[in-house]
């Protein structure tokens, strides 16, 4: 049941960001622009609701449970950026705008954007993070959050490989500047 509410935010997301700037540079409508945008994280609560009251109607947490604190936590951190990021391929596309932002390839700017990109990731884990030990702490019951502390080490695992593989990376071999 929790997949379906996830996969339903991740559509929901997507159609609710659509719709506004469909609003935004195809029919004109600056204000129902706004308010569709604005609506975009309202979708995150709608699965945090979910979650909540599965955890409370006394569901033993499951991997769909660490998957939806996953999902809020990047949806906090990365939400928006994505939200920049298509707005600039859809104005460029549909109204005549610059062409997106692209991101460096080496240099010591690349080496910056990867540490400011790790810096969201460490946002969106310490949110997940949060939100997993929430969860474990209102149900109460080890045995039904197991699977809740499972994925804090799932997550520090992944955030760890990230900061190696990029902002470490770029850091230890930044590569020439591009010209």
């Amino acid at each position: 049941m929790l997949l379906a509410v996830i996969a339903a935010c991740e559509i929901g997301f997507w159609v609710v960001l659509g719709a506004g700037l469909v609003a935004r540079y195809l029919l004109r409508m600056r204000r129902l622009s706004a308010v569709l945008l604005i609506c975009v994280p309202l979708v995150d609560l709608v699965l945090l609701a979910a979650t909540v009251l599965d955890l409370r109607r006394g569901a033993t947490a499951d991997f769909t449970h660490g998957l939806a604190a996953a999902y809020l936590g990047f949806s906090v951190a990365f939400g928006h950026s994505i939200v920049r990021w298509a707005d600039q391929r859809f104005a460029h596309r549909f109204a005549g705008g610059p062409p997106p932002w692209k991101p460096p390839k080496s240099g010591w700017a690349r080496t910056r954007y990867e540490w400011r990109e790790w810096g969201k990731a460490v946002l969106g884990w310490a949110v997940a993070c949060g939100l997993l030990g929430l969860g474990v702490l209102m149900v109460g019951d080890a045995d039904r959050t197991a699977e809740l502390t499972a994925w804090i080490l799932r997550l520090s695992v992944a955030i760890a490989i990230w900061f190696v593989a990029f902002p470490l990376w770029a850091t230890l071999f930044p590569g020439k500047p591009q010209t």
